[in-house]
């Protein structure tokens, strides 16, 4: 597989960041240490490069149809400016992504896919579209995305927004989008872009994701780097943003989600809109199992010691197997391992001590609700 490199990469290399391989592309797994760059998060502000998530533009007169038809959920209904989470699944009601779309106008969507089921995910719209009055192109080549998240995430967005448009930032709900100017700087000199800013992310904080040509993402980077500098803004790479997610309660497609499971084992089931009229890919199928209790239900697990469970751990009820974690870390905010996992259903209820099986010596675990960790409104 040829190696993939976003246009931040350069920047990323003069960040002294290390890199990992994900989905084929070269990302930042850390800068310096994972551990003070969730703190980061949680606490002041992180800068995340997540340019190699797909971005696939739907748009005509039937956009809203085709989608309906195309996922899970019912985009028809979304607002103008607003964005919802969905799933694409296959006919049989395997997942084959989750993914979150925004409606930009009455007649266009922005899709947006997991990296590495971007192609994947492009490719089955535009297979889906025939017989719709829509355009399906897939811009993810030429666009970059940029996060910034946690708390000081709204001052730092808005140090870069002219005064007339700082409400437009304010004022924006969660899971809502508008377009706004920002000012950047570099070789070109002071300069404004007018970008797609997103109030969503997958950190659990309050944050923004912010749309960008791909020659126009260093000077966008550049500019939210120096905005943040005096409010505990660092870059942040993907070690920490898994340990954030988790801590979230926030499913990972590979570990959470796959075609080999379906949204009402995950959880998921309120994503599934049985309600819509019509017919969507998947729906005979998603509606069998829906009647269907689900053998293992997604769960969440506090560990009693020190030691945390990983992805493929057994889970374990008086030596007997009884599901499987998916993913799990020492949480840096709660101060435990916690991890997500697949248990079969009967020691799905909160409150249910299990064990998990740390490499041959079985460590005590409590089935809990999620989200792990839950921020302060």
């Amino acid at each position: 597989m040829t190696e993939k490199f976003t246009a931040l990469y350069e920047e990323h290399k003069r960040l002294g960041a290390s890199f990992t391989d994900f989905g084929g592309w070269q990302m930042p797994l850390k800068y310096s240490s994972e551990l003070a760059e969730h703190h980061a998060v949680r606490k002041a502000a992180g800068l995340f490069d997540l340019s190699h998530m797909g971005e696939v533009e739907v748009t005509g007169p039937d956009a809203g149809a085709f989608l309906d038809y195309a996922l899970t959920g019912k985009l028809s209904a979304v607002k103008v400016g607003r964005a919802k989470y969905s799933l694409i699944t296959n006919e049989a009601g395997g997942i084959i992504d989750d993914l979150i779309s925004y409606r930009l106008a009455e007649d266009s969507y922005l899709v947006v896919p997991n990296a590495g089921n971007a192609p994947v995910v492009a490719a089955e719209l535009a297979a889906r579209a025939d017989g719709f009055d829509v355009r399906v192109h897939d811009a993810s080549a030429d666009t970059s995305l940029v996060a910034v998240q946690g708390p000081n995430a709204e001052a730092i967005v808005l140090a870069l927004v002219p005064a007339g448009q700082a409400e437009k930032v304010t004022g924006m709900k969660y899971y809502a989008a508008d377009t706004v100017d920002l000012a950047v700087g570099g070789e070109a000199g002071e300069r404004t872009l007018n970008l797609l800013l997103a109030r969503t992310g997958y950190t659990g904080e309050d944050g923004f994701e912010i749309y960008v040509p791909n020659d126009d993402a260093a000077a966008l980077w550049g500019a939210l780097l120096a905005a943040g500098a005096e409010s505990g803004l660092i870059p942040a790479g993907l070690a920490c943003r898994d340990s954030l997610r988790l801590e979230a309660g926030m499913p990972l497609y590979g570990n959470e989600l796959s075609l080999d499971l379906d949204p009402y084992a995950a959880g998921l089931g309120p994503v599934v809109a049985l309600s819509k009229e019509g017919d969507f890919v998947g729906r005979a199928a998603l509606e069998a199992k829906k009647e269907q209790a689900p053998a293992r239900r997604l769960v969440g697990l506090k560990g009693a010691g020190r030691r945390a469970g990983r992805s493929h751990y057994p889970v374990l009820s008086d030596g007997a197997v009884i599901g499987e974690v998916t993913s799990g870390a020492p949480s840096p905010t709660l101060g435990y391992p916690v991890a997500l996992a697949y248990v079969d259903t009967a020691f799905a209820e909160p409150g249910t001590e299990v064990q998990v099986d740390l490499r041959g010596k079985p460590e005590p675990f409590t089935v809990v609700a999620l989200p792990f960790y839950k921020r302060a409104k």
